[in-house]
């Protein structure tokens, strides 16, 4: 995660000027259980192989 948080703050800084310093990243997981893609759950998908 420090890679994808140092990654993020880079593209910020390099694309729209912002300062690292002030700069805020969050990772926020969800579970596959909450959230959904075409009336069904992430979790169902990927046990259909979806």
């Amino acid at each position: 995660k420090e890679e994808l948080i140092r990654g993020a703050t880079e593209l910020l800084e390099k694309t729209l000027g912002k300062n690292p310093q002030t700069t805020v990243v969050v990772i926020d997981e969800i579970d596959t259980d909450n959230w959904g893609i075409g009336g069904e759950s992430v979790t169902t998908r990927r046990k259909k192989g979806l």
